[in-house]
C-alpha cells in the first residue's frame, strides 16, 4: 500500500523503529528488564513493521515501467529489512535465553545450571545491545532516504516560492549637497 508521499512513508516507517528501539528492555534496570511476554510481544511487533515494510516493496516493484522515485524509495524500505530482521534476531535471543531461565529455575542451584544461569545476564545485554543498534541503523536508513527523496520537492517548493516579477530599477536618490545655481538671466532680472 503506497503512501501518497514516499518521503513521509519512509518517515513513518523510521518512527516505528524509533518508538520500537525507545521500548526495548533494559539489562540490570528493574523497571524495563527484560520480562518473556513482553520480549515476545515486541518481536510480534516488529514483525508486523517488517511485514509493512515487505508490502511497500512489493507495491513499489521495479518494472519496466516504474519511475526512478518508485525504485528509490522500494529500494530504502528493502534496506531496512536487514537491520529490521536482526533486531528480531537479537530479541528471539533474549526470549530464548529468557525461556531457558525460567524452565531450569526449580534446578538453579545444580553446579551446571548455576553456571549457565551466571552466564545468561551477559548474554542478554549483549542481545539487547545488539537489537538497539540494529534499530538504530533502520531508522536511520530510513530518515536518510527520507531527507535525499524529499530534497527535490523542496527545492521544487523553494524555486516556486521565489518571485518572478522583475524587480523595480532603483530610482535616483539626490544627494545633500549645494542647490543648483540659477540660471544667469534670472540672476540678472532680480538683480535689478
Amino acid at each position: 500500500m503506497p503512501s501518497a508521499s514516499p518521503a513521509h512513508a519512509l518517515r513513518a516507517a523510521a518512527f516505528a523503529f524509533d518508538a520500537q528501539r525507545g521500548k526495548l528492555p533494559v539489562a540490570g534496570d528493574p523497571h524495563r528488564s527484560p520480562e518473556p511476554t513482553f520480549v515476545s510481544r515486541q518481536i510480534a511487533e516488529l514483525s508486523t513493521l517488517v511485514t509493512d515494510l515487505s508490502e511497500e516493496v512489493a507495491s513499489r516493484a521495479v518494472h519496466d515501467s516504474t519511475a526512478p522515485a518508485d525504485a528509490r524509495v522500494a529500494t530504502a524500505f528493502a534496506a531496512a529489512l536487514e537491520p529490521a530482521g536482526q533486531a528480531i534476531a537479537a530479541l528471539g535471543t533474549v526470549s530464548h535465553q529468557l525461556a531457558f531461565v525460567d524452565h531450569t529455575w526449580a534446578r538453579r542451584h545444580e553446579p551446571g545450571v548455576r553456571d549457565v544461569h551466571g552466564r545468561i545476564p551477559h548474554v542478554i545485554e549483549d542481545a539487547l545491545s545488539e537489537a538497539h543498534t540494529a534499530l538504530q541503523d533502520a531508522s536511520t536508513a530510513l530518515h536518510s532516504a527520507a531527507t535525499l527523496i524529499a530534497q527535490p520537492t523542496l527545492r521544487l517548493k523553494a524555486a516556486l516560492s521565489r518571485t518572478t516579477t522583475a524587480i523595480a530599477k532603483p530610482s535616483t536618490v539626490r544627494t545633500a549637497g549645494p542647490a543648483p545655481a540659477a540660471p544667469l538671466a534670472a540672476a540678472a532680472t532680480r538683480g535689478r
